[in-house]
């Protein structure tokens, strides 16, 4: 299966015809089987002013995009463990050699799963310590606004995003860890509360460069008024898309 532009009648109303795409930017969205958040994703992709284009996870190439997001949902039916199946769909062979040469990729939720199943990041995602499934609206501090994904975020904020999952805590050795903060790595840390047990109140991660971050939350369900976190703005989630865009049309 080849890789195709998103189709643009699957969304309706009138923000799509302000979602047009402005920018020259593509941003490739894989499909696994077992995704679930890959339309959301795709629609927050072109809200940022980028062209979303699909990506299938059988495919060989990136199609030539400019950057690639792995969506949240339930990849091979979580069999194994979760993103384990998926680190070894043909696709994945051009991200991780991408995302080593710099390409921006982010994972959201069980993306960021699949990114540390294939060592593009550290540690791992376990069953949530409390043993169920949680979902609700998550305040999350920016503690790195220099990644490619957080550029449009200052250092310190504080924003809302849902969050949605059963093995979402983040666990790494202690040295890891150590590295991961002082180093600057720890993109997003939980606050006020832990939804899953995750070692530090860590939320999500980058890799040295800064070009592959992976988050548990969900910043695709908050990218439009009236339709994420009732507190707030409900738009905080699209800073990380936007963020993506502006440092791809940067660096040409």
């Amino acid at each position: 299966m080849t890789a195709t532009a998103m189709d643009p009648t699957v969304f309706t109303g009138e923000a799509d015809a302000e979602a047009t795409d402005t920018s020259a930017v593509s941003v490739g969205v894989v499909t696994f089987p077992g995704s679930l958040d890959d339309r959301d994703a795709a629609r927050a992709v072109r809200l940022a002013g980028a062209k979303p284009v699909n990506l299938w996870h059988a495919d060989s190439t990136l199609d030539g995009v400019d950057a690639v997001i792995l969506p949240g949902g339930f990849s091979y039916g979580d069999y194994l463990r979760c993103g384990a199946i998926a680190r070894f769909a043909p696709i994945m062979e051009s991200v991780v050699s991408a995302a080593n040469a710099g390409m921006p990729v982010l994972g959201i939720c069980n993306g960021f799963q699949v990114l540390c199943e294939s060592h593009l990041l550290p540690g791992a995602l376990i069953r949530n310590d409390h043993q169920h499934f949680i979902c609700r609206d998550q305040d999350l501090v920016v503690e790195n606004a220099g990644t490619a994904w957080t550029l449009d975020y200052t250092q310190g904020q504080t924003i809302r995003i849902p969050l949605k999952n059963g093995e979402g805590g983040f666990v790494a050795t202690d040295d890891v860890l150590d590295e991961l903060e002082s180093t600057g790595r720890v993109v997003f840390r939980y606050q006020g509360f832990n939804p899953n047990g995750s070692l530090r109140d860590i939320a999500g991660i980058s890799n040295e460069r800064g070009n592959v971050v992976g988050l548990m939350p969900h910043p695709e369900h908050a990218v439009e008024a009236g339709f994420g976190p009732e507190a707030g703005s409900g738009t905080d989630g699209q800073g990380i898309f936007s963020s993506a865009v502006r440092t791809l049309v940067a660096n040409g």
